[in-house]
């Protein structure tokens, strides 16, 4: 027993073990709006892309490991009974933010490449039945959608849009250059469009970007077209979309290029976000 009372949770401080616990973890999160349930299934800090922006320590390329599916359950019922039935809000949360708003598939790594994605998805179904939680709060998966393709992947997207599911898909760039240098990627654009349409097909979508200064510069012109082109492409198609998260960098990146990036001012992403509207999109801007 610790004679220290637990720290206030804060939007600059994601610390995945602030919990103690393997798999599970709270945060007070910008996008949210209050406090998100977060699911790591990524604890070996293994990821299929390498953003420059990322936040996750020791980062390496891989896969998720297997998961412990006894373990997370345990660990999220034991969390979601201290956030709904006992202190956790009054002693953890800062006033203002003292709402359960999701659960949020996130973690240090792509949580799609988990291989036990489908029965993670109806394990937590079930424990927000327990807690009746099921269309009160969100279940969010955030996502490189790279994964998106295999057939368990999309099964466990199935299962979520029958939990008020959402997938955050992860687009910071429309170039095979900007793709390569902000995620290290090799994945085709045909390819990306055709993960977000299939997406947006099993479970509602949203697409996530990440803006921020390099070497001092924000996006070029010409990269900023090629977002909005490909948007202008994927409405065309009728793919449909809930609408699209332009975010800012708030913590430091961890990765080796951490001191070429710098935040944009906030009307800089508010004129972008004006030209991601004239498509027909809605935006949410966290700078």
């Amino acid at each position: 027993m610790t004679s220290h009372a637990p720290s206030k949770l804060s939007i600059r401080d994601h610390d995945r073990a602030a919990a103690h616990m393997t798999y599970v973890y709270p945060v007070v999160s910008r996008r949210a709006g209050g406090v998100s349930v977060g699911i790591n299934l990524n604890p070996n800090n293994a990821c299929n892309w390498r953003c420059i922006y990322c936040q996750v320590p020791d980062l390496k390329r891989g896969a998720a490991p297997e998961i412990d599916l006894k373990q997370l359950e345990a660990e999220l019922t034991a969390l979601l009974h201290d956030i709904v039935h006992g202190d956790f809000m009054q002693t953890r949360v800062p006033e203002g933010a003292r709402r359960l708003n999701d659960i949020a598939l996130s973690g240090n790594g792509e949580p799609t490449s988990a291989k036990a994605f489908p029965e993670v998805i109806q394990l937590i179904g079930r424990v927000m039945k327990r807690f009746s939680l099921v269309n009160k709060i969100k279940l969010v998966l955030i996502t490189n959608g790279s994964l998106i393709a295999r057939e368990p992947v999309q099964l466990g997207l199935k299962r979520m849009a029958k939990l008020n599911g959402e997938v955050w898909y992860k687009l910071d760039s429309a170039t095979r250059e900007g793709m390569a240098r902000i995620n290290n990627t090799r994945q085709s654009l045909k390819k990306t469009a055709e993960h977000i349409a299939l997406a947006a097909a099993l479970c509602p979508t949203s697409l996530q970007t990440c803006v921020f200064a390099q070497n001092g510069l924000p996006p070029s012109t010409a990269e900023q077209q090629a977002y909005l082109d490909f948007l202008a492409h994927l409405t065309a198609q009728g793919v449909k979309l809930n609408g699209v998260l332009l975010y800012g960098i708030a913590r430091p990146s961890l990765q080796p290029e951490a001191a070429q990036l710098s935040a944009l001012p906030k009307a800089w992403l508010e004129e972008f976000a004006h030209q991601i509207e004239q498509i027909g999109l809605a935006v949410r801007i966290t700078p």
